[in-house]
């Protein structure tokens, strides 16, 4: 008995069946097909058109030609290029050629996507790559405009230590003018330098007050800067437009950032510090008597000496605040349309899967053609051949031949009563023929 697979295995008139089927559906879609690509190949021009026209400088009339002009080139490359492996590439069978063909529709995607897919995605998301770029330029504005304006409050934190250094030698005067220090009741040289030490340190804790106005002034003016490019970036009009006047205030956010910069007293309360230990200059004592002028030597000593421990301690807090950074405000740099989606390619992926599938979807085609051309050819070919038989399915061939060989072979009784039945119409034929010798005699 032949084995079970072969039985199943299709038979040549189904196969046909199915060959000629796809090869009556292949010719009906031809014309399908072409149409479907010159309609993808349109509307990558299209998109091209509007994407390589930002990039052309000169007259409206100029930039209209040349971008028509590119954006039809496009569509005639991109039809011509797929009709091409549309009707070769399911044709070519040897495995060498199938590479390279192959290997051409590769490097004819990657011009594709060189020359149209990337101005198609500026067509698609240019305005809004545009605006991401200015959203993130806001954010760096943000960031570097509380940076300028901690540092220049930074100073502001000297102000309590510069007041109480103020208030302790006042003090330390109305109690000398007690006679607490030097023992003697009276508005002397110690009071006269107790008080002039007051008077300087409250000058400069009222320059740090100042510099803390104008500090928050130039802040809330970047706020409002900031404001305003927040605005122009939600805006519904023209992106061209709304950048340029992002640009102008970008301008002016940057002046502000460098007018922070320079308000900080964090320099000008060092340099007070430096000029209260190394100018001073110990008055000479004016008691009336040697024991009195003793008394306030030695108390502007101790006053000399608590000077320059004020000084330190102020010029130290002056340095650290000194030692932060620079903030080095970025430049605004206006970008393209298809600049930005370069950029920004990654925020925009799905328009870029969009651009990029109005150029390539015919090669999905192209491999649909190479399947069904494939299957094609399988389809005709006979169901089993010598050259792809095992020799189990060889061997049962070889027994149903010899079977069938046998049943055409009829068996010896039957033979034999065939040949009797056939000799009898033969005998009865003799015996009604008269020879024709017979004949003229019995005349």
């Amino acid at each position: 008995m032949p084995p079970e697979n072969v039985a199943a295995a299709p038979t040549p008139t189904t196969r046909a069946s199915a060959s000629a089927l796809l090869s009556r559906g292949v010719t009906r879609l031809e014309v399908t097909l072409k149409l479907t690509t010159a309609i993808l190949a349109l509307a990558a021009g299209v998109y091209t058109y509007l994407g390589v026209r930002e990039l052309l400088n000169g007259s409206p009339a100029t930039v209209f030609f040349a971008a028509v002009i590119y954006a039809v080139a496009v569509s005639v490359g991109i039809y011509a290029f797929w009709v091409f492996m549309m009707h070769f590439m399911p044709h070519v069978t040897g495995r060498a050629g199938r590479g390279l063909m192959a290997g051409c529709m590769l490097l004819g995607s990657l011009m594709i996507v060189a020359m149209s897919s990337w101005l198609n995605a500026s067509a698609l998301a240019g305005a809004a790559a545009i605006q991401q770029h200015l959203a993130t330029t806001v954010q760096d504005y943000t960031r570097d405009l509380d940076s300028a304006n901690s540092n220049a409050i930074a100073a502001q934190g000297l102000l309590p230590d510069i007041q109480l250094a103020s208030s302790r030698f006042a003090r330390l005067a109305d109690a000398e003018r007690a006679g607490s220090l030097t023992g003697t009741a009276g508005s002397g040289t110690v009071v006269q330098l107790l008080t002039q030490m007051s008077g300087q340190l409250d000058s400069l804790g009222q320059e740090v007050q100042a510099s803390g106005k104008r500090v928050s002034a130039l802040y809330e003016l970047g706020g409002k800067n900031l404001a305003r490019m927040r605005e122009l970036i939600s805006d519904r009009g023209p992106i061209s437009a709304r950048s340029d006047a992002f640009a102008t205030e970008s301008l002016a956010l940057m002046g502000v950032i460098a007018n922070l910069q320079q308000t900080s007293v964090a320099a000008a309360v060092k340099r007070a510090a430096a000029s209260l230990s190394s100018s001073f200059i110990a008055p000479a004592a004016g008691g009336r008597s040697a024991d009195l002028a003793d008394r306030q030597t030695a108390m502007v000593g101790k006053v000399e000496s608590s000077i320059a421990t004020q000084a330190a301690s102020l010029s130290d807090a002056a340095d650290k605040i000194l030692a932060t950074p620079r903030v080095e405000p970025i430049r605004f740099q206006s970008l393209s349309s298809a600049e930005a989606v370069l950029r920004y390619a990654g925020d925009f992926i799905p328009s870029w899967a969009g651009a990029i599938s109005i150029d390539l979807m015919p090669a999905v085609l192209v491999l649909i053609l190479c399947v069904v051309h494939a299957t094609i050819r399988r389809e005709a070919q006979p169901s089993v051949s010598a050259s792809n038989m095992t020799v189990g399915e060889l061997v049962a061939a070889l027994q149903i031949a010899h079977e069938v060989v046998q049943a055409r072979k009829p068996m010896p009784d039957q033979a034999r009563v065939g040949a009797e039945r056939m000799g009898e119409p033969a005998a009865m034929m003799e015996e009604n023929v008269t020879s024709l010798s017979a004949a003229r005699q019995i005349k």
